[in-house]
This record gives C-alpha cells, sequence and structure tokens, in this order.
C-alpha cells in the first residue's frame, strides 16, 4: 500500500503525532506560564488517539469488538494493521492515558517549569509504542523500540535534581546501549542468513537454511531476544528495573511497567509468530533449542522475580520485581508456540494492566499524601483513614498473585491450562510454587496496611474524590471482570486471529 493511501489507516499515529506538536506549541507560546496547559493537551491528545483506534474500520463492528479489522499492510511493508496491532493500540492507548492523568495528580511532574518538556516526551514515548505494535519489519521495530528507549531514557530522569533519578537515567542508557547494539547485530545475522528483514521474507528463508546455518541462526535469535528482553525486562536483561522503577517518577514506572512491557510483547509475539516459529515448513527452528531457551528465560524470570521482592520494603522496587515475575508467567505462553498459548498471553496483558496500573495508583496517592514510597508508610492505612486505598490495593496485590476469582487468577488460569496442554509440566509447576511465594509478600503488605496498628507519629491522610473514584473502578474491573469474561476471551481470540493466516 502506497504512502498516501496508508494514511487513512494511520489515524492513531497522526493525532498523538499532533498532540505532540500542539503540547510543544502552547509551551513555547505560554513559556513559564503554561500552568497546567500542556498536561490537559496532552491528555486531550491521548484520549483523541484512543478514540481514533476505536474508529479504526471494522473496529466495534457487528462482529464484535475487533472482529471486522481488515488486515493492511502500509508504507511498503513497513507497518501492518491487523485485528493484533489494534489490540495493542488499544491497551497502549489506555496506558497512556493513564499516565498523562497520573501525571497530572503527581506533585513529581505537576508545577515543574520543564513540565512541557515532560508531556511531549511522554506522547512521543506512547508514539514509538503504537509503531511497535504495528511493526511489519526488523527495520521497523528496531527504530520503534529505540524511539521509545530514548524518551524513556529521558523521562527517567525527569526529576533533574533528584540523585536517584538521574542514577536509574544512567543505568536504563547504559543497560538499554548494551541490548540495542545487541540486538541490531542479531537483526544483521538475519538478514544476512535469509536476505530479507521482513517477517514473511525472514521465514521463508529460514525454511531454506541448510543445516550448517543452524547454529548461526540460533546465535542470530539470542541477540535479538537480548532486545526484546531488555523491553519486557526479562532474565537476564531485567537488570535496570528495579532501579529505573524506584527512581523515575511515579507516572513514568506506572507506564514503563504496564505499556512498555505490552509494547515489548507485542513486538515479541509477532516476529515469533510470523518470522520465527517452530510451526510450519521451518524445519531450522525445529532443529535448534528455541523453546527450551525460552522455556529457561521463562522460569528464571519468574524465579528471580518472586524471590527478589521477597526482602524488598520500597513499594516501587517491590512492584518493579513484581513486574518481572509476570513477564516470567506471560513468556509460559508463548512457550507452547501454539494459538491458544498466544491467546493466553493476550489475555494475561490485558488483566495485567488493570491490576498493576491499580497498584502503582494507590502507591502513588500514598506518596502524595505521605512524601513516603517504603513500607513503613503503609503501616495502618487502614485506620488512618486510608481504608478504601487499603482495601482497592489488597484487591490489586491479590489479584497479580492470582488468587481467585479476581483477573490475575484468570490470566494465569489460561497461560498455566496453555501450557499443560503443550505438554510444560514441569514449568507450570514451577509457576504455581512461584505463584505462592509471590503470595508471601504481597500478604505482607495487605497485612501492614489492614492488621498493623499505625504509630503515633503516623498522621491521618486524605484523598481526593475523584482519584479514589478511579481506584475503585479499577478494583471492581478487576474483581468482576469473570462476569464479562466471554466477551474478553472473544476480543483476545479476534486479536490473535491473524496468527492463524
Amino acid at each position: 500500500m502506497g504512502s498516501l493511501e496508508s494514511l487513512h489507516w494511520f489515524g492513531p499515529e497522526l493525532v498523538l503525532t499532533a498532540a505532540l506538536l500542539a503540547v510543544i506549541v502552547v509551551d513555547l507560546v505560554r513559556g513559564r506560564d503554561s500552568g497546567e496547559w500542556p498536561g490537559t493537551v496532552a491528555f486531550v491528545g491521548a484520549a483523541a488517539a484512543l478514540v481514533a483506534t476505536l474508529c479504526l474500520p471494522g473496529v466495534m463492528g457487528s462482529g464484535g469488538l475487533l472482529g471486522a479489522v481488515p488486515q493492511h499492510w502500509l508504507f511498503g511493508r513497513m507497518l501492518v494493521l491487523d485485528a493484533f496491532s489494534v489490540f495493542f493500540k488499544l491497551l497502549l492507548g489506555l496506558s497512556l492515558l493513564a499516565a498523562v492523568w497520573m501525571s497530572l495528580r503527581s506533585p513529581e511532574v505537576r508545577g515543574r517549569p520543564n513540565e512541557g518538556e515532560y508531556h511531549t516526551l511522554l506522547l512521543g514515548s506512547g508514539l514509538g509504542m503504537f509503531l511497535m505494535a504495528s511493526a511489519g519489519n526488523l527495520l521497523m521495530a528496531y527504530l520503534a523500540l529505540e524511539f521509545v528507549s530514548l524518551t524513556s531514557y529521558v523521562l527517567t530522569g525527569h526529576l533533574k535534581r533528584n540523585r536517584r533519578s538521574g542514577e536509574a537515567a544512567l543505568k536504563y542508557l547504559i543497560y538499554g546501549g548494551v541490548a540495542s547494539g545487541s540486538m541490531i547485530y542479531g537483526m544483521s545475522w538475519l538478514f544476512g542468513l535469509t536476505g530479507s528483514m521482513d517477517y514473511a521474507g525472514i521465514a521463508a528463508g529460514v525454511a531454506k537454511l541448510d543445516a550448517g546455518s543452524h547454529g548461526a541462526l540460533f546465535v542470530a535469535l539470542l541477540l535479538v531476544l537480548s532486545g526484546f528482553g531488555f523491553k519486557i525486562s526479562a532474565v537476564p536483561f531485567h537488570m535496570w528495573a528495579p532501579d529505573v522503577y524506584t527512581g523515575a517518577p511515579l507516572p513514568v514506572t506506572t507506564f514503563l511497567a504496564v505499556g512498555s512491557k505490552a509494547a515489548g510483547f507485542a513486538l515479541l509475539l509477532r516476529f515469533f509468530a510470523f518470522g520465527i516459529t517452530p510451526e510450519g515448513p521451518a524445519a531450522a527452528v525445529t532443529s535448534i533449542p528455541l523453546p527450551q531457551l525460552l522455556a529457561a528465560i521463562s522460569i528464571a524470570t519468574m524465579t528471580l522475580g518472586n524471590f527478589a521482592a521477597l526482602q524488598q520494603t520500597n513499594m516501587k522496587r517491590l512492584l518493579a520485581y513484581s513486574s518481572i515475575a509476570h513477564a516470567g508467567y506471560a513468556l509460559l505462553g508463548l512457550v507452547v508456540f501454539r494459538q491458544d498459548g498466544l491467546d493466553a498471553v493476550l489475555l494475561y496483558l490485558a488483566t495485567y494492566y488493570l491490576m498493576n496500573l491499580g497498584a502503582f495508583l494507590v502507591v502513588m496517592l500514598v506518596a502524595n499524601q505521605t512524601g513516603r514510597e517504603d513500607l513503613e508508610a503503609y503501616r495502618g492505612l487502614a485506620w488512618r483513614g486510608g481504608a478504601l486505598p487499603a482495601v482497592t490495593l489488597s484487591i490489586f496485590l491479590f489479584s497479580l498473585a492470582g488468587l481467585p476469582p479476581l483477573a490475575g487468577f484468570l490470566g494465569k488460569f489460561y497461560v498455566f491450562a496453555a501450557a499443560i496442554q503443550g505438554h510444560l509440566y514441569i514449568p507450570v509447576v514451577i509457576a504455581v510454587l512461584n505463584s505462592v511465594v509471590s503470595l508471601y509478600y504481597y500478604a505482607r503488605v495487605v497485612k501492614v496496611m489492614i492488621l498493623d496498628q499505625p504509630s503515633a507519629d503516623q498522621p491521618r491522610v486524605s484523598f481526593p474524590v475523584v482519584d479514589l473514584g478511579v481506584v475503585s473502578a479499577l478494583s471492581l474491573a478487576t474483581t468482576f471482570l469473570v462476569v464479562q469474561f466471554g466477551w474478553l476471551l472473544r476480543t483476545v481470540a479476534e486479536a490473535g486471529r491473524v496468527f492463524r493466516g
């Protein structure tokens, strides 16, 4: 499809680009008197991008939310618009909208002289994630991922006079540079082996490889995985996550934990589903231990994340290790290399959005009131005027642990069921045991909030009604998702139908 014709299907990205430019203009025109105008414009732009995604042809049609979305290759097969990319654009659009809204409520961002720059970078990062969801070949995948990474480095260091924020940004940059270099080197190997950067061309080229090239293919995949693994914070590419989550402003931490991880999985799933897959004629892939490699990464990721979280007393750092563990659970669905496994990953990411966003939002509310992020700030929260935040955070944490009938249980159930059908019995047993381990550190937070009595020097807290309404809505969605679970399953199946050919 030509460039002009492709613009018809490029609406959400165009809206984000326009919003980004509008924030720059507002910031330049109003200068230091801009107040909350940059954030307001950014919020309107993020909401407009979400609406533009819903207005794409085929979305919300008679076939369901994504049932009638056609497949279109845009800009010379650089990007692809299909039900899969629209699913992730909706998820990323919601993540971006939540991040901008949290930024408007956060004293770490609101009222600072560089607020316009911040919202410009935040919208730019969201634009890059939209491109990651639609990337149709290796070049666009790399460019989109780098666009997101570069903006994320700066957002992490937004608190210029905060040593912890600057240190986190530097570590993020160093780890990201190494992962990026490894990934582009692996992509060059893939191009040399297959003669194509297009995913379909890669699959055809891999199928024709002789046995002597299988070792080079395995090395190339290892190098490419370093970039994808970095973005989803999978072991051993996870080392940036705890420090970055702790040092970045809370809205940025939330966006990285929810949006950036979803965009990374969008790249990962499309790459392995279209370019490299053990199914089909690509005998070269079945001759290398790709499923075993991914299974090992999945087990290591969930195990390290959960056991490292056991000793954390900073809530942002605890949720950072929790996020690493959940990347391991989601990877288990990819290891299956079957349709039900891929659908399970999409379902898991949708439920993960609700419970993780809710948890970080409560952490931000408590930090706004107390100025602290450590676990001690939560002692007796339910008895200091924070009963509703304490209850909702308990719901989010128990959902992250996978307790029924919460959304997290449904997500884990389908991932584990797909893995069992794929005969991955040992990884499933390890994943279940890891879920038991995670229950300990989640329950410890609940105990501190509800069962422990506050100390004499801890003042009462009060929260804005709007904030309480948002966390209540997220907790209700996490609790009662089972009522509309059939609708979510159908939506996931529609998004995953592109893998069926």
